[in-house]
């Protein structure tokens, strides 16, 4: 984290000039596409450039990240099946329900991945305060939908649906790189670089709150606190805001607001204890057999499909618990594995943010490969009971539409910074 704050703090000089050469570099694109474009042989050519220009070394993206999520993407497609046919013959009559839908979701957010690597994520600097706006508005209109589960997270848009706090979890990022930019040389400072994160992070954990998504929460404040870091917060705010979550944490739960996260602590480490009460067993059901799974995996699996608590054991294997399914069929060795390309999705993410030509990109594209981080080991702490349950899917890996398209939009992002990176992206 040292280094990054250092190398945010270097980037600083730099930025205006970034903006100047980026300004010069499309003004002789401009000039060459309109001499091609006055014969058809350069028209010919253009078209073929304009193809190639997604793979090329120079001014395409980032190879080694884009295959990395192309093979994440394959993987977590394979095994979310693997994970769910049984779960979906019973429920819906068709075992091929959730991976046909999730499919649909994957083709539609390579699309969107795509397009978004063509265009200058610069460019969302300038609309930062109108997505956090919408993500606000959003998250506020979902508390007036119908509950689902007794929880209000989604919005119904035809036969898909859009969880709120996806949008919110990106628009928070985009909007503190947005931020650290504007007031780059004042982020050390209570004004400018705390008060807005109390601000949008407030507003943001009334809304969750309300819906209650506590997952969301946790992930949205650990985004935050990486954001001020490496924009040059000092330590000090850190350790005030801690003192000021933990007063927080006991007002809610004086005033009962935490009612529902606490039942998600009932039960929490007594997956595997003996003598349990109907009541508590039926509580540590779905942990006790994502233990089960992983136990039951050893080092090198069951094989694939092969799975036996995907029959009915582990209640809906296809979200958030899925990952136990993959031990169980590919062992520790398999699991060991994925965690390691996920690991080098994160490495090579922050190395292509590090080496943006300018400190928006780097802000962003950190806050962005961070985000999927997290998720990933707040995600085995849980299906290993060392956190509660809470909620937090797996990024590529679970059953879920709104995700799988807003997290492919976002690596398409950090490609479109590869664009710019100075980085072998070959």
């Amino acid at each position: 984290m040292d280094s990054l704050r250092y190398i945010s703090n270097e980037r600083i000089k730099d930025y205006q000039e970034s903006v100047r050469r980026a300004e010069r570099e499309a003004a002789v694109r401009k000039r060459r596409s309109e001499k091609t474009s006055d014969s058809d042989s350069g028209s010919r050519g253009r078209k073929k450039g304009r193809f190639y220009g997604f793979f090329s070394q120079q001014s395409g993206m980032d190879m080694p990240f884009f295959f990395l999520v192309i093979i994440l993407l394959v993987i977590g497609l394979v095994m979310m099946f693997s994970a769910s046919y049984a779960f979906a013959y019973y429920t819906m009559g068709d075992s091929y329900y959730y991976l046909i839908r999730q499919g649909i979701f994957a083709a539609v957010g390579i699309v969107v991945m795509l397009l978004f690597s063509r265009i200058d994520y610069r460019i969302l600097h300038k609309f930062a305060v109108i997505i956090l706006g919408i993500a606000f508005l959003l998250a506020t209109v979902v508390l007036f939908l119908p509950a689902v589960n007794n929880v209000h997270r989604w919005i119904g848009v035809g036969i898909f649906t859009i969880q709120a706090s996806e949008i919110l979890k990106f628009a928070i990022v985009l909007f503190y790189a947005h931020w650290a930019i504007v007031h780059y040389d004042k982020m050390d400072t209570f004004v400018s670089g705390v008060l807005p994160a109390i601000i949008i992070g407030g507003i943001s954990i009334i809304l969750l709150v309300m819906e209650p998504h506590y997952s969301a929460i946790v992930i949205m404040t650990l985004l935050l606190a990486i954001m001020m870091w490496i924009s040059g917060v000092k330590v000090r705010w850190f350790v005030m805001g801690a003192g000021v979550v933990v007063a927080a944490f006991f007002i809610m739960q004086v005033t009962g607001m935490l009612k529902y996260a606490m039942e998600r602590l009932d039960g929490w480490g007594m997956a595997l204890e003996e003598n349990l009460s109907s009541d508590m067993q039926t509580t540590v059901w779905q942990t006790m057999n994502s233990l089960y799974a992983i136990g039951s995996g050893g080092l090198t699996g069951l094989g694939l499909g092969q799975s036996r608590e995907k029959y009915l054991y582990l209640p809906e294997p296809q979200n958030d618990f899925v990952f136990s399914i993959v031990i169980e069929e590919l062992g520790l060795i398999g699991g060991i594995i994925i965690l390691a390309i996920f690991a080098l999705l994160v490495w090579r993410g922050i190395m292509i943010s590090l080496r943006a030509k300018d400190r928006f990109g780097m802000l962003l594209g950190v806050g962005l490969v961070s985000q999927i981080g997290l998720q990933v080991v707040l995600n085995i702490l849980v299906i290993t009971d060392t956190l509660p349950n809470t909620g937090i899917s797996l990024p590529f890996f679970s059953y879920g539409g709104s995700s799988l398209i807003m997290l492919l939009a976002q690596m398409g992002i950090v490609l479109s910074i590869s664009r710019n990176s100075n980085i072998n992206k070959t």
